[in-house]
């Protein structure tokens, strides 16, 4: 019986996939998602460790599969989706991780051969630290450092003044380093 619903589920999701493919009608795709969506929040809290970064990955992910799906041939939508959803979060975590170096304050560039010694515990505990502070500091210490944007940018984007964006970057860093400092084994 099992087999058989599990039959089931493969062939309406190839159905449905079958269907966004050929109309890019984004219902149709939602509801193949939303049947993976606990899935895809699972894989995304094992590598993040939040709720609020994994409820983002999420979305982002969705946003992915808009046009991957137009142009890749799936097979078998669960097996690729977890591929897709697993590498979405490595790829955000190495780019946080060659970001966070520079925010904890003990150097500005690490070679890759320096970046490969630091320890998956002192990646993860930057990225806890980041994820602790006031948002209007993670917000700007993300555009500033992780899409390196300037000054100017973000306090175009955010709305915030020229200022507050560089109190933001500068009280964000030193609460950053605080917490690595105080959470550092």
């Amino acid at each position: 019986m099992l087999f058989k619903r599990r039959a089931n589920k493969v062939l309406d999701d190839a159905a449905l996939l079958r269907k966004y493919q050929a109309t890019g009608e984004l219902p149709v795709l939602g509801e193949l998602y939303e049947s993976y969506m606990s899935l895809v929040y699972g894989v995304c809290l094992k590598y993040f460790k939040t709720k609020e970064d994994s409820q983002d990955a999420v979305m982002q992910i969705f946003e992915k599969l808009v046009d991957r799906l137009q142009t890749e041939e799936v097979r078998d939508f669960k097996p690729w989706l977890y591929v897709v959803t697993r590498n979405y979060c490595l790829m955000q975590l190495r780019k946080t991780k060659a970001q966070l170096v520079s925010l904890n304050g003990h150097t500005d560039y690490l070679s890759e051969e320096e970046n490969e010694n630091l320890s998956e515990e002192q990646w993860q505990l930057l990225s806890q630290g980041l994820g602790q502070l006031p948002t209007e500091q993670q917000h700007c210490l993300q555009l500033f450092y992780l899409q390196q944007q300037s000054y100017q940018t973000i306090a175009e984007q955010t709305g915030y003044e020229l200022k507050q964006v560089k109190s933001h970057i500068q009280n964000g860093r030193r609460n950053l380093k605080i917490f690595v400092e105080k959470h550092h084994e």
